[in-house]
């Protein structure tokens, strides 16, 4: 990873998507990576400081800024889970995989997310200690 820390966008009502991001807090103590909600102003603006446009209704992919690229959905993971190091850096292998495949599957889980793992009424807020992380 670059000096700067890579961030993570992520859809902030969704419940699998706020324990994907609790995960990736649990597994970086170094604090590699830092998060923003896509529904956020803190996230609409790093997406247009990288020229993508996205609505942030109902975003359907979790997105990695990096080293001054935005990776989304199948790749955006493994490019984290890269980044996590130690066991989970192993399944950065996936990328061997095609793209069509994988982000297929990766599409399917996020159109179904929310009737599988529910919905929140409002964008998670970090507790003081991780509110530093948070843009």
């Amino acid at each position: 990873m670059a000096s700067e820390p890579a961030t993570i966008l992520f859809d902030g009502v969704c419940n699998l998507c706020n324990g994907f991001v609790q995960f990736v807090i649990r597994h970086d103590p170094a604090g590699r990576f830092r998060f923003a909600a896509l529904q956020s102003a803190g996230g609409q603006a790093l997406l247009a400081a990288h020229g993508v446009a996205l609505g942030a209704e109902d975003p359907e992919t979790v997105m990695l800024v990096a080293d001054g690229k935005v990776y989304t959905h199948s790749t955006a993971v493994l490019h984290i889970a890269r980044g996590l190091g130690g066991f989970w850096q192993l399944l950065y292998g996936g990328i061997l995989l095609p793209r069509s495949g994988r982000d297929a599957l990766y599409r399917f889980v996020a159109r179904h997310r929310y009737q599988w793992f529910g919905r929140q009424d409002a964008c998670m807020l970090p507790t003081p200690e991780l509110k530093q992380r948070f843009l």
